[in-house]
């Protein structure tokens, strides 16, 4: 795997977690979720920005997400918050789309034994930023 398709990946991982989390947003109920919700928003918009930048610098331009993926994320998450225990069903949402990310992103890891050094550590960084969320949500199962 090559830089830009790790980058790529990455920033699909990125915009993925964004989505998801806008989608859920207004749902949540309890203050200390809406709280963490903006928090990994935040975080991602800052790794969406890192990853741009890092591709720009090294003469890339990625393709951002399907916007027909974006979509059935959305419309999949409406679902999925029918009935009780919002708040639940949100972290569980967030957990199961952190381990999708991180699995993607081991997985790529390993493929790119050739990527650029700061491409592999924001790559890490971005694992690191889905193991802490999937812990940060799970006090709201």
């Amino acid at each position: 795997m090559n830089d830009e398709k790790l980058l790529t990946s990455m920033l699909h991982t990125v915009q993925m977690g964004q989505v998801g989390i806008r989608s859920v947003m207004k749902n949540a109920i309890g203050t200390q979720l809406k709280v963490e919700l903006k928090a990994q928003l935040k975080e991602y918009d800052t790794l969406e920005k890192e990853t741009l930048s890092l591709a720009t610098s090294k003469g890339l331009s990625l393709k951002d997400l399907n916007p027909a993926l974006e979509t059935m994320s959305t419309m999949m998450s409406k679902v999925q918050l029918l009935g009780g225990e919002v708040d639940s069903k949100i972290a569980g949402m967030l957990i199961q789309g952190n381990t999708r990310g991180m699995i993607l992103g081991v997985k790529n890891l390993r493929k790119a034994k050739k990527a650029d050094p700061k491409v592999c550590e924001l790559a890490n960084r971005l694992l690191n930023r889905e193991n802490i969320n999937i812990q940060k949500s799970q006090q709201f199962l």
